[in-house]
């Protein structure tokens, strides 16, 4: 995929993309962020991007991502997200490194997170997985355990959430692919709903900060921006074909 094009200009690229996206559903494009996702791509090129002014990152492999952080450590304002599946012996490692983590799907996980982030370092910012697909391989809570894993993850004090991720099974069908993104949609609206009348302490912040829909690859970011994506995470569109 665009294989003989430079970095700068898959960057440039994918970020009138974005833009164009943003448009067309008569958004702002500066509510759409872009996550570079970094996964097998040596540090040097995550380096080149930050030179271009990308910032935000996202790695799906713990040990992978901690030499690329201590590879880049002296560059500023990197913002880390762990996206990949989260093993319970990796917590600590990931509370105490990661800015974001985008890929929680289970209280037992969040509890640890929050316990295990150090009191040095604000909040880590979570956002709730959603298996919107039905897919056995998929990582992801159950739809029908959105709303009161959400409401739990809400009251832990070491972590904040932020909102929902998805990742929908790769589709050509367009009907199905806005199922999906709609699904994940209704889902974000209905806890921001639900987390503004909650009666108790943890919802003195109201639905603030509460404001982050992570949804969108490169193939299918421009529908997902129509659904209403703040985040699309995009990496072989960005960095060309993963090396095998």
């Amino acid at each position: 995929m665009n294989g003989n094009l430079s970095l700068e200009q898959r960057y440039l690229a994918v970020t009138s993309r974005i833009e164009r996206a943003a448009k067309a559903a008569g958004r702002d494009p500066r509510d759409v962020r872009l996550l570079a996702v970094g996964k097998t791509f040596p540090a040097g090129e995550i380096g080149q991007l930050a030179a271009l002014g990308q910032r935000a990152f996202g790695e799906n492999y713990l040990q992978e991502a901690l030499a690329k952080m201590a590879s880049l450590a002296h560059l500023p304002s990197m913002e880390w997200h762990f996206i990949g599946p989260i093993q319970s012996n990796k917590t600590r490692k990931i509370a105490e490194s990661f800015d974001w983590v985008q890929s929680v799907d289970d209280e037992r996980i969040a509890r640890r997170l929050s316990d295990q982030r150090p009191p040095r370092l604000p909040p880590l910012q979570v956002c709730l997985q959603v298996n919107v697909s039905g897919e056995a391989s998929k990582s992801g809570c159950e739809p029908a355990d959105v709303v009161p894993l959400a409401l739990s993850m809400e009251r832990l004090p070491g972590i904040r959430l932020r909102g929902l991720m998805a990742i929908p099974e790769p589709t050509d069908d367009p009907a199905l692919q806005a199922r999906r993104f709609a699904q994940l949609r209704e889902f974000f609206d209905e806890l921001r709903e639900r987390l503004g009348k909650s009666g108790d302490e943890s919802a003195e912040r109201g639905t603030d900060g509460f404001d982050t829909l992570s949804m969108g690859m490169s193939a299918d970011l421009e529908a997902a921006i129509g659904a209403g994506a703040t985040i699309v995470r995009v990496g072989s569109a960005l960095f060309g074909e993963r090396p095998r």
